[in-house]
């Protein structure tokens, strides 16, 4: 029986609607949005070689498992521009270009709900989207936020699943041991993540069906 079980959230608690995988196909919307509100005057080929830099980091593609700042992801991404607008301004408004929705599922609330009732911890543990920093992402999952004893993102822990530092970190921050956990997901990664960490793994839909 484990003492404590873990959730990823993109794809088993919530989703972007509409949102693949991969976002690299969606970054020039937000590039193009960040031309249009600042003023840039950016060329295609400038909006274009941003594009192909922000692609060079996604994890989807380049499968690195370290964590990289927004900050740094995106000081680089700009680099090849002749103004340099407020790194954090520039994050912000590339964001709001993808015109994102979140929608918690269904079944979601009443899963987390049940699971403390049993007394058991609960974590999620996310990769964050490429570049995305927390304060942008939280209010994404704000509807079930209180129902986690404990927030993980790749941010916070530094590096991105399958590697199991997440779990390590999660299982340290309990005073557990990582077999003591059980992660719940929806992708090879999260299970392989499970399997590296040497903890039990459970599907979402083993749990649930999708409402």
């Amino acid at each position: 029986m484990p003492k404590a079980i873990v959730f990823d959230l993109g794809g088993t608690l919530m989703e972007y609607v509409g949102m693949p995988l991969n976002w690299s196909d969606y970054y020039i919307y937000g590039f193009e949005k960040l031309n249009e509100v600042l003023r840039l005057n950016l060329s295609e080929n400038d909006l274009q070689e941003s594009v192909n830099k922000l692609k060079s980091y996604n994890p989807r593609t380049s499968n690195r498992e370290y964590e990289i700042k927004p900050e740094v992801i995106f000081s680089d991404v700009i680099s090849n521009w002749e103004e340099k607008p407020n790194i954090n301004k520039v994050i912000e408004i590339f964001f709001e270009g993808l015109s994102l929705k979140a929608n918690i599922y269904g079944y979601s609330t009443e899963l987390l709900k049940e699971c403390r009732n049993l007394g058991f911890k609960i974590a999620c543990l996310t990769d964050l989207p490429n570049g995305m920093p927390d304060y942008i992402f939280k209010p994404a999952i704000e509807e079930i936020l209180p129902y986690f004893d404990l927030y993980v993102s790749s941010q916070i822990c530094g590096v991105r699943k399958p590697n199991k530092g997440g779990i390590c970190y999660i299982a340290d921050v309990f005073d557990i041991r990582e077999e003591e956990l059980l992660f719940v997901g929806d992708e090879e990664k999260d299970f392989l993540t499970a399997v590296n960490a040497g903890c039990d793994f459970a599907y979402i839909t083993d749990l649930c069906f999708r409402a």
